[in-house]
């Protein structure tokens, strides 16, 4: 099995990484820990993002033994619509991302990204708060 583990700074990080490890472990999955930018991204900014990425994925999932890779995709499209397009590539079986949207209301509706994502995948989404 693949996943595919959106990151987000602006959501809840840990969350979702202890739910793709728990999955991860249970199936046996290997693991895309995947970030989008801007084209216009100041090197910089990429590589701090890359090195973060890259402490999680040695911190979360090599260190439990889960087979993982990260990566930073700046392919000038959307951050759903990159997201979805590397999923398919990859061929990934399931998507985790992280959801900001924490009131009763706010549940019911999800930020761009995420929606793009849930009603686009070729694969279930799993949405975590």
């Amino acid at each position: 099995m693949k996943l595919l583990v959106t990151y987000d700074k602006n959501t809840s990080t840990s969350n979702v990484l202890d739910k793709a490890l728990q999955r991860a472990k249970a199936f046996n999955a290997y693991v895309y820990l995947v970030r989008t930018c801007a084209t216009d991204e100041k090197e910089r900014e990429i590589a701090e993002l890359e090195h973060r990425l890259n402490e999680l994925r040695r911190e979360v999932f090599k260190k439990e033994g889960i087979e993982s890779e990260a990566h930073i995709l700046i392919r000038g499209l959307t951050a759903g619509e990159d997201m979805v397009q590397y999923a398919k590539e990859k061929g990934v079986d399931e998507i985790i991302i992280g959801i900001k949207k924490k009131s009763r209301v706010g549940k019911l509706m999800f930020g761009s990204t995420a929606q793009y994502i849930i009603l686009n995948a070729h694969c279930p989404v799993l949405s975590v708060n």
